[in-house]
């Protein structure tokens, strides 16, 4: 067995996509009744299509699981991030001791942490 995408819910399927493409450079692999897949096995899905087939809320900004992306260079990833989305809510800004990371929440409060590589 192996583990094939990830699914994250969205309210704005294109602002979410063109977020994921413009931070992280993921291109549409298939987009198809409610659900993106993004190249790296990310697959955003429609907020209308998780309740139906739930029948529960979605709780934003949980805090119970993140999207983790490594970035050779965090300070040019750090202003992109500042230059495209200066609204965008930060958990962490990127700190300068130790092993830099930068947690910040997409669009729709899903958590995500940029960091440098471990090494």
């Amino acid at each position: 067995m192996k583990l094939k995408n990830i699914l994250i819910v969205v309210k704005d399927m294109e602002r979410s996509r063109q977020f994921y493409h413009d931070l992280f450079g993921l291109d549409t692999v298939l987009d198809s009744e409610g659900n993106l897949i993004l190249t790296e096995g990310l697959v955003l899905q429609d907020e209308k299509v998780w309740k139906e087939a739930l029948g529960r809320e979605v709780i934003r900004e949980s805090n119970s699981c993140e999207l983790y992306f490594e970035e050779n260079d965090i300070e040019a990833f750090a202003e992109k991030l500042e230059k495209l989305y200066p609204s965008v809510q930060y958990v962490t800004r990127l700190a300068p001791h130790g092993r830099k990371v930068i947690r910040f929440y997409d669009p729709d409060g899903n958590l995500i942490e940029t960091g440098e590589p471990v090494r």
